[in-house]
């Protein structure tokens, strides 16, 4: 089974919960705090392993929550922070924000990793809270969440070259003569429904991977036909083969039909006019091919070499394999995928960072809802049995200018506020 898209809940593990605790030892006069931070939670990281070849484990598996970190523990002992979760993807795989459609990671080579989903700070415990003031604190923090979201996961072919044409052109005979891949041949538009991937042994030493990928459709580039499910993949190929029909023998043009694929192409991708290709141009065992051809060596000029085949005969097929392991040579494997991601790459490396203390306070009919990244993180770190804890969580409220805010949108005595999944009523 042949799946290149995926959708998962991905989940970084909780940091463990601080912990309160003095010193007890029977000669120790006014020990003082001894309660130790809790322990990091687990990274989930995406790690690349070249034995895996679609997303198929991601169809059975959709969540995946990393362990939390253990809490802190008396006589100042700090709780061990978990191991990351380590899931393994496909060469080849683009990891992105399903909600921000932000590109998070590009993963190409063998043992590759990003971090998808962090796992949250231990909490501290009430050593850390000790003063000259409060020189026995009975403070401790919860373990900050695990960053969790939902992350969409497409597969992109890592081939060499990629088939590309109209439907029952002959891209799937033609990888079935030249290598040992058996793909599914019929005489109906889109017998392919998903790259068939096949080694080429060239015959001089050479050889390298070709990927009938499923035909293309006027409008692929909206997504008609098979649309991004075939465009996707031709973004990783070195090379493009652009097989026609030559004989026309389904009435198309073969001029109109390379034109309108190369459209399809640079309308998906502006980068992808840049890819060399080669056209082969196939079913030259019929009679009508030749005037065919020749018209569109006339029409093409120089540009673009062609290359007449059959894959019947299997005529001009071993001068075709020549030629693209000869371009193959010129054409550095590693830049391809940097060219492509360019921009998303820098989007993501220079991502700016949000404000930590800004805030929004809303109404939602008699309730003010306070929303902001920061101070929800601080409400689900506060012990809330704690009353030290909530008295330091209320003075960060107000150094904030929370509680300015909510005056000044008629907050009163009494009225019910919303931090997260947290209510508790106004004091003024």
């Amino acid at each position: 089974m042949f799946v290149d898209t995926a959708k998962i809940y991905v989940k970084g593990g909780d940091g463990g919960n601080g912990m309160v605790a003095f010193r007890r030892e029977k000669y120790v006069d006014k020990g003082g705090p001894a309660g130790g931070d809790g322990g990091r939670g687990a990274n989930v990281v995406f790690v690349v392993d070249e034995g895996l070849r679609t997303l198929v484990d991601f169809k059975y598996q959709r969540h995946f929550k990393a362990p939390r970190g253990e809490n802190g523990r008396s006589k100042s002992q700090h709780g061990a922070g978990s191991e990351d979760m380590i899931v393994k993807v496909p060469p080849g795989t683009a990891v992105y924000d399903d909600d921000t459609g932000e590109l998070i990671g590009d993963m190409v080579y063998q043992g590759q990793s990003v971090v998808v989903a962090k796992g949250g700070r231990g909490g501290r415990g009430n050593i850390r809270f000790a003063t000259p003031v409060n020189p026995a604190p009975e403070i401790a923090e919860n373990g900050e969440p695990g960053q969790e979201r939902y992350i969409r996961l497409e597969l992109k072919v890592l081939a060499d070259v990629g088939l590309v044409g109209y439907p029952s052109v002959g891209k799937s005979t033609l990888l079935s003569v030249v290598s040992a891949a058996r793909p599914k041949i019929g005489a109906y538009h889109f017998t392919t429904l998903s790259p068939n991937l096949g080694v080429v042994d060239v015959g001089d030493g050479r050889s390298f991977v070709m990927a009938d990928l499923p035909g293309l459709i006027e409008g692929a580039h909206e997504g008609t036909g098979l649309g991004h499910q075939f465009l996707r993949h031709v973004e990783r190929t070195r090379v493009i083969v652009h097989v026609i029909d030559m004989a026309g023998s389904e009435g198309r043009d073969p001029i109109e039909d390379f034109q309108q694929i190369n459209k399809e192409l640079v309308l998906y991708n502006q980068k992808l006019e840049e890819r060399k290709q080669i056209i082969a141009a196939n079913k030259m065992d019929i009679p009508e091919a030749e005037e065919n051809l020749a018209t569109f060596r006339e029409k093409m000029g120089p540009e673009f070499p062609i290359y007449p085949i059959s894959t019947i005969t299997k005529k001009g097929v071993q001068e075709l394999l020549y030629a693209v392991a000869d371009l193959l040579d010129t054409i550095p494997v590693a830049p391809l995928v940097e060219d492509l991601n360019e921009e998303a790459e820098e989007r993501v490396v220079y991502k700016a960072e949000k404000e930590p203390d800004k805030f929004f306070v809303r109404r939602e009919n008699e309730i003010y809802v306070v929303e902001g990244d920061y101070i929800e993180r601080m409400m689900r770190m506060t012990n809330l049995n704690s009353y030290d804890s909530i008295q330091r969580f209320t003075r960060t409220m107000r150094n904030m200018g929370v509680d300015k805010q909510l005056r000044e949108m008629g907050a009163e005595n009494g009225d019910t506020v919303r931090i997260g999944d947290f209510e508790f009523e106004f004091v003024d």
